[in-house]
C-alpha cells in the first residue's frame, strides 16, 4: 500500500473516531490538572512594587466602597456599555472588541472617533462621587499587529512573519511604534504579545504565534513587552507614549487538541512548562503589567478556573505582581458558571473578568457573592490592589496624555519604515530556479487575488475581528504589493502591469503571482487539512496558464500558517512564503525586485519559524517530535547568496480534501465537498445566473403546501462560533414573495427549534441581497449547534420563489440580525 494512501485512511479514521496515531499530539488519560509550582521556573516582576505606590494604593483601597471594588474587577465592551452607565456601575475597565465601533457607530473609524470615545468614558468615570474616591478607567484594545482597529494606523506583519524574521531588536522597535499609535487614539492597554507556541497548524490562531519553537517565543517575549511599556522601572507610561502590555493567553493555547480553538491542551506538566510557558518568565521579568487567561483547558480543566496555574504558579512561583484579565466571557465556560455569575473564576485568581456584554449581571452577582462570603474580601482586595497598582504605574491618575489626538503619529514615516523592514525580513524563499531577483528594467506582470489587496496582505484582526470587507481605500497609509513592485520597477525604467486574472497582450518577461488564504481569525480559521484550496485550485490554474504561455512565474504566497502547496511550488519558478506582511507592500518589493541589471538590492533574511508540511496531513509537524519529516524544516530559507533548486515534489496530498471545508456551503453554483444540495421532490430547481457568476445560482420554486430545502454534509460544531458572534450569510433573491411562513433551521443532534425568517423574504422581489443571521439566534430558538449535519434548512409553508447564490459563515455583527426577535 502506498504511503499516501495509508495517511488518507488514518486521517479518515481520525475524523470519525477521532484518532490519528501518526500525527496526534501527546495525549493523556486522566493527566494532571493541578500544577506543582516547584517544577516551574522562577521569575519576578520588575519595577511594579515600591513603597510609594503601595501606600497610594492602600490609601485608595481604604476609601473605596464594595461596589467600587467589584467594579474594578469587571470589564465591559463599548458595544454594550455607554459612558452614562458608569454613573451606576463603576467599572474598572472598558475594551473595544475586534468588531466594536467607537461611539460614533462607524466600525471603520479614524483617529478622532476613537479619541472622542476614550474621552467620553473617562469623563464620566472621573466625575466626583460624594463619600468615595474616583478611579480612572483602563481602556484595552486588540492592538496585536499595530493599532489595527484604526483607519490610518500602520499594520505590522502578523507574529508568524515576525518569527521568520527572528530579530528581537526589531520586535522591540515594533512594540514602541505600536504603543505610540495606540496611545494616540485613546486606549492605554494593548492585548499583546501573544506568547502561544502553536503545535497544530490547523489552529486558526497559528499566525498569532511567533513560532512552533519555544526558544524563538522566549527571545521575543520580553522585547515586545519592553517595546510597549518601556523598561520595567518606567513611570508615567502614558505620558511617555507607552501602553500596558498583556502577555497572553496563559496557558497552553497553542497546544489545543486537534487544532480546535478554545479546546483542551492534553500534555504532561513537563511539556506544558517546556513548550507552552516558554515566554512567560521573560515577560514577567520585563515588567508585564497584565496577563490574559486562556480559553483553553489543561487536561480538561478550564484555565479561567485553574487556581494552581493562575495563583500558585503565575503569581506565586513566577512572582507576577500585575493583574490577570480574562478573555471574552471566558469565565462563563467554567462548569457551574455563566457569563453573568462566576465566583469560581475570581477565587481561582482572575483579577478582572472580561464581561463584554454580561458586565451588568456579573457586577450584581459578584457583589452578592462578596457579601455572602462566597468570594472572600481578602481575594477582592488582592485583585483590586493589583489593578490599582497597574493604573498607578501606567500613569492613569495623571490626566496628561501628550500623544492622544496628536496628528502625524498614526502612519508616521518612522513607523512605516519599521513595518517595511519587518515585511522584508519576514519573507522566506522556498524555491528559486534563477528567476529572482526580478530585473527592475523588466516588463513585469503582477497578478493573483492578493496582488492589489490590502485585505489579504493584512489578514485577520485588521479593522475588524476576522479582517472581512477591508478595501484598499481603508489603508491611507499603506501600500499593496503591486504598488510596491510598480514603484521599484518604474524607478529603473521597467514596467509593471496589474492583471487580476493573468491575461496580457504584450508578452511579459516575468509574472509575480500573489495568492493565498483569505482573511480569518479564531474559530473561523480552524481547518481540518493543511491543503491549500482543497478541491478548488484557482491559484494553481493561474500559475499553469502563465507557465503554458512561456512566462516565468514568481509565486508570493500569503498565509497565516504553513500549508501543503506542492502543486503550486511545482508550477512556480520561484516560491516565496510572505505570510501576512501587513500594510507595507513595498517591503516585499524591496527583496523581490533587484536593480536594472538584476542584482539583489536586499537579500532574503527570513527563515521558517514553522516547519513546512510534506503532506496535507502533517498537522503537528514540530521539530523534536518523533517521525519529524517535513518538506522544509524549521530554520529553512534560501538566499540570493546561497540559493538552491527544489526538485519536483509529490502532488499526492495524503488526505481527503473535503475535510478542509467547514464554513462554505454553497458558492458559484455548486455545493463544495463535503456538502450537498437536496430538496423535497415537490420543489422545482433550475440553474440561473448569480449576482456575479454566470450559472452561479439555484432557483427554487415551492409548491402549495410545506416543502424543505437542505444543504447538508460534514459534521460540524458551531457552538463556539455562536459565542463569537459569527453569522450564517445567505446571498439570495426573492422571485416570488412567500404565501406563508418561511423558517430557517439546522439539523443534527438534539435539534428542537427553528427561526421564523419570513421577514427576510418579504418586500422587494427580483433583487439580490444578503441576509446575515447570527448563529446565536439559532441557539436561542432551540437549534442544537453542537452537532450540525445540515447547516442550511429552509422550510416554506406555501408557494414561494427563491434563488440562492452563496451560503457561508461570516463575521459581520454590525450588519447581522435575529429575524423574528423582539426589538
Amino acid at each position: 500500500m502506498r504511503s499516501g494512501t495509508k495517511l488518507l485512511l488514518a486521517t479518515t479514521i481520525f475524523w470519525s473516531a477521532p484518532v490519528l496515531a501518526q500525527q496526534a499530539p501527546t495525549t493523556l488519560s486522566g493527566g494532571p490538572t493541578v500544577a506543582d509550582p516547584a517544577k516551574w521556573p522562577k521569575a519576578a516582576s520588575e519595577g511594579l512594587i515600591d513603597t510609594a505606590t503601595e501606600k497610594r494604593v492602600s490609601d485608595l483601597l481604604a476609601k473605596m466602597t464594595l461596589e467600587q471594588k467589584v467594579g474594578q474587577m469587571i470589564q465591559g465592551d463599548i458595544a454594550s456599555v455607554k459612558p452614562e452607565d458608569l454613573r451606576k456601575y463603576p467599572l474598572g475597565s472598558i475594551l473595544a472588541g475586534g468588531n466594536s465601533p467607537p461611539l460614533s457607530g462607524n466600525d471603520r473609524a479614524p483617529q478622532a472617533d476613537w479619541v472622542a470615545t476614550a474621552r467620553a468614558f473617562r469623563a464620566v468615570a472621573m466625575e466626583p462621587h460624594p463619600g468615595s474616591v474616583t478611579i480612572p478607567l483602563i481602556f484595552g484594545v486588540d492592538a496585536v499587529h499595530g493599532n489595527n482597529n484604526v483607519i490610518g494606523a500602520v499594520i505590522f506583519p502578523h507574529n508568524i512573519g515576525l518569527g521568520a524574521a527572528n530579530d528581537p531588536a526589531l520586535i522591540r522597535r515594533l512594540g514602541e511604534a505600536t504603543a505610540a499609535e495606540t496611545a494616540a487614539t485613546g486606549p492605554d492597554w494593548a492585548f499583546g504579545p501573544t506568547l502561544a507556541v502553536p503545535q497544530d497548524d490547523r489552529w486558526g490562531r497559528s499566525y498569532e504565534g511567533y513560532s512552533e519553537d519555544p526558544a524563538i517565543v522566549r527571545s521575543f517575549a520580553g522585547e515586545m513587552v519592553r517595546g510597549l511599556q518601556g523598561e520595567p522601572t518606567t513611570t508615567g507610561r502614558i505620558q511617555k507614549g507607552k501602553v500596558a502590555a498583556s502577555a497572553k493567553h496563559f496557558l497552553g493555547d497553542g497546544g489545543t487538541f486537534n487544532g480546535v480553538d478554545q479546546g483542551d491542551t492534553r500534555v504532561s506538566e513537563d511539556e506544558l512548562i517546556a513548550i507552552h510557558s516558554a515566554g512567560y518568565p521573560n515577560a514577567v521579568e520585563a515588567g508585564a503589567l497584565t496577563v490574559m487567561a486562556s480559553y483553553n483547558s489543561w487536561n480538561g480543566v478550564k484555565m479561567h478556573g485553574n487556581k494552581s496555574l493562575l495563583t500558585d504558579v503565575l503569581k506565586g512561583r513566577m512572582g507576577f505582581q500585575g493583574f490577570v484579565v480574562g478573555d471574552w466571557n471566558g469565565h462563563g465556560q467554567i462548569p457551574g458558571c455563566t457569563p453573568t455569575d462566576c465566583a469560581a473564576t475570581f477565587n481561582a485568581g482572575l483579577d478582572m473578568a472580561m464581561a463584554p456584554d454580561s458586565w451588568k449581571g456579573l457586577f450584581d452577582s459578584t457583589v452578592k457573592h462578596v457579601k455572602a462570603g462566597t468570594i472572600p474580601m481578602a481575594r477582592v482586595d488582592d485583585a483590586v490592589r493589583r489593578i490599582l497598582r497597574v493604573k498607578v504605574k501606567l500613569g492613569l491618575f495623571d490626566p496628561a496624555r501628550p500623544l492622544e489626538g496628536k496628528a502625524g503619529v498614526l502612519g508616521s514615516p518612522e513607523h512605516r519604515a519599521i513595518a517595511r523592514e519587518a515585511a522584508a525580513k519576514s519573507l522566506v524563499l522556498l524555491k528559486n530556479n534563477g528567476v529572482l531577483p526580478v530585473k527592475a528594467s523588466a516588463k513585469v506582470l503582477v497578478t493573483g487575488p492578493g496582488a492589489d489587496s490590502m485585505g489579504m496582505q493584512t489578514g485577520g484582526w485588521t479593522l475588524s475581528w476576522q479582517g472581512d470587507g477591508n478595501g484598499n481605500e481603508l489603508f491611507p497609509n499603506g501600500e499593496t504589493i503591486f504598488a510596491g513592485v510598480k514603484k521599484a520597477v518604474e524607478a529603473a525604467g521597467g514596467t509593471a502591469t496589474l492583471s487580476p486574472d493573468g491575461t496580457f497582450t504584450a508578452q511579459p518577461d516575468v509574472a509575480i503571482v500573489v495568492f493565498g488564504e483569505q482573511p480569518y481569525a479564531e474559530m473561523r480559521g480552524d481547518v481540518r487539512t493543511l491543503e491549500f484550496q482543497p478541491g478548488d485550485k484557482q491559484a494553481l490554474g493561474l500559475l499553469k496558464k502563465l507557465k503554458n504561455a512561456g512566462v516565468p512565474v514568481v509565486s508570493v504566497f500569503l498565509s497565516g500558517r504553513p500549508l501543503w502547496t506542492n502543486p503550486e511550488i511545482n508550477a512556480s519558478d520561484a516560491f516565496v512564503a510572505a505570510w501576512l506582511p501587513g500594510s507595507e507592500g513595498g517591503g516585499v518589493a524591496d527583496v523581490l525586485v533587484g536593480d536594472a541589471a538584476g542584482k539583489p538590492r536586499t537579500d532574503f533574511k527570513g527563515r521558517l519559524s514553522f516547519s513546512w508540511p510534506k503532506t496535507a496531513g502533517q498537522f503537528t509537524l514540530n521539530k523534536g517530535k518523533p517521525g519529524y519529516d517535513p518538506l522544509f524544516p524549521l530554520g529553512y530559507g534560501l538566499t540570493y547568496a546561497k540559493g538552491g533548486a527544489v526538485p519536483a515534489l509529490s502532488e499526492e496530498a495524503g488526505i481527503d480534501p473535503s475535510l478542509g471545508n467547514t464554513s462554505t456551503y454553497f458558492a458559484k453554483g455548486v455545493t463544495p465537498a463535503p456538502f450537498s444540495f437536496a430538496t423535497d421532490s415537490r420543489i422545482t430547481r433550475t440553474t440561473v445566473d448569480g449576482p456575479q457568476t454566470q450559472e452561479g445560482a439555484q432557483q427554487l420554486v415551492w409548491p402549495s403546501g410545506p416543502a424543505t430545502l437542505r444543504i447538508g454534509g460534514g459534521d460540524l460544531d458551531l457552538s463556539r462560533e455562536a459565542n463569537g458572534d459569527l453569522s450564517l450569510q445567505i446571498s439570495y433573491r426573492v422571485d416570488r414573495a412567500p404565501a406563508g411562513k418561511v423558517r430557517l433551521s439546522m439539523e443534527g443532534g438534539t435539534n428542537k427549534g427553528s427561526i421564523d425568517a419570513t421577514s427576510l423574504f418579504t418586500g422587494q422581489t427580483g433583487t439580490w441581497r444578503n441576509a446575515k443571521v447570527f448563529l446565536k439566534c439559532y441557539q436561542q430558538n432551540g437549534v442544537d449547534l453542537a452537532k450540525v449535519l445540515v447547516p442550511l434548512v429552509i422550510e416554506a409553508s406555501g408557494p414561494f420563489g427563491l434563488s440562492i447564490a452563496d451560503v457561508r459563515i461570516v463575521s459581520d455583527p454590525n450588519n447581522s440580525v435575529c429575524p423574528g426577535a423582539k426589538p
